[in-house]
């Protein structure tokens, strides 16, 4: 669970996850990002939202996360008339989004697919990596994988390695160590990921990352 007062505008930057949010007079799901874009909230309201882990959207939202990479969708074009009345429930405050998340959730975890989550969390330099001692083949292991997260594998190694470096910038000296501890080749390696996952340079929004750190350690 989340939730933002809406103090400033924020850039949200692709991290495999799937958000049913709440906000404004709507409720509707923000698919996987594969660039950034910016989040601002009215003002005098609050946001709030349920974050899913990486794979696990689909056991809710019964369609492949796939459908909703780069998208907002309203709750009542997603699952229709019932999603229409369960968006009115949580505007009213009859149901909260856990509750809706409850309602909807199945027990359709696909085990291979969170392995190889894991295993491409855990920091391998390329996808081939981690691809190994499946018992499914790896063409179909690939095209489950882009249902349960939004895109494919190489996609998110490229995500989550990107999330590291965020989560790892705070601490770095300079933006060439924090490339190699992050688990890029070089700096380069990690400009070029930032333009197209960030939309900035990344000497300023890892600047910015620090600065944010900063203010909340005071």
């Amino acid at each position: 669970m989340w939730e933002d007062a809406g103090e400033a505008p924020k850039r949200i930057v692709p991290d495999g996850c799937v958000d049913l949010v709440e906000c404004g007079g709507e409720v509707f799901v923000a698919g996987p990002d594969t660039t950034a874009w910016t989040w601002e909230t009215p003002p005098d309201a609050r946001a709030s939202g349920v974050r899913f882990a990486p794979g696990r959207a689909r056991d809710v939202l019964g369609l492949g996360a796939d459908e909703l990479r780069d998208q907002r969708v309203p709750l009542g074009d997603l699952w229709g008339r019932e999603g229409e009345l369960l968006a009115e429930r949580v505007l009213c405050g009859g149901v909260s989004l856990t509750d809706v998340v409850t309602r909807r959730r199945s027990d359709g975890a696909d085990r291979e697919i969170s392995e190889l989550i894991t295993r491409l969390d855990s920091g391998v330099p390329r996808v081939s990596a981690a691809l190994g001692r499946f018992a499914t083949g790896e063409r179909q292991l690939r095209r489950r994988f882009t249902l349960a997260v939004g895109y494919g594998p190489a996609t998110y190694l490229r995500v989550t390695r990107f999330q590291r470096a965020i989560g790892l910038a705070p601490t770095a000296p300079d933006l060439a160590s924090l490339a190699v501890s992050a688990g890029y080749a070089d700096q380069a390696h990690l400009s070029r990921d930032c333009r197209e996952f960030a939309g900035i340079q990344a000497r300023e929004f890892f600047r910015a990352k620090k600065c944010a750190m900063s203010i909340v350690d005071r």
